[in-house]
């Protein structure tokens, strides 16, 4: 699952830049023409994605979701395809930021995998949250995979009363013991997926109306 979500994610990051960095090239002679400004440039930038990559998520979602074995319940499979978009929608607006906010697209592929290390490794997948030194876990708080992960662990089994194999322990219990995934905060994960959407947008947004790294 981690697997899926880090790697289809990336992908998504790292083939936008390329576009949007022609693509500002061109903004920046119909601006010079007198075209467009900024903002409609960066509106329409921002929001052609939505379908797209609501697109994606269908398609790849299904795939994946089926040949994990999630359980078939309409809550689950919503709550997964909802964690699914907005983590894709925020990986393809961070690659956009990336460039936005740099002069050219190959320091923008030079500080991108530099980031997507650190959120690697703060995930809570390689290391679980509780477990990662308390001076270190601030980053998780602020780890996009991190909320990433949290939601769909706890959609998928923070719910399940199951016990352990040999144990007295619920496959419930062990989520929220080994991981620190509350399945009755579902709606906070939500939440921040959707405030890391909108800032990383905001960001692309900003950086194009008013950073300008044409050379002369």
């Amino acid at each position: 699952m981690y697997a899926a979500v880090l790697y289809i994610g990336v992908q998504n990051s790292g083939c936008v830049q390329p576009v949007v960095a022609v693509e500002r090239t061109v903004f920046y002679r119909e601006r010079a023409a007198g075209m467009y400004s900024g903002f409609p440039y960066a509106f329409g930038q921002v929001v052609i994605e939505f379908p797209y990559i609501l697109v994606q998520t269908v398609v790849y979602g299904v795939l994946v979701y089926s040949m994990i074995g999630f359980e078939w319940s309409v809550a689950k499979f919503i709550w997964y395809l909802f964690f699914m978009y907005f983590t894709l929608l925020y990986f393809t607006f961070f690659g956009m930021m990336a460039v936005g906010l740099t002069p050219n697209e190959s320091i923008a592929a030079i500080i991108s995998p530099t980031i997507y290390n650190a959120w690697n490794l703060f995930s809570g997948y390689l290391i679980p949250r509780p477990k990662i030194p308390v001076w270190w876990r601030w980053y998780c708080w602020i780890c996009p995979v991190a909320w990433t992960l949290y939601g769909l662990v706890a959609s998928q089994f923070g719910n399940i009363q199951t016990k352990l194999d040999g144990k007295e322990q619920t496959v419930a219990q062990f989520i929220a013991e080994y991981y620190g995934f509350d399945h009755d905060l579902l709606w906070l994960v939500a939440v921040v997926h959707i405030v890391f959407t909108v800032m990383f947008a905001f960001l692309f947004s900003f950086a194009i109306m008013k950073f300008n790294f044409q050379r002369r």
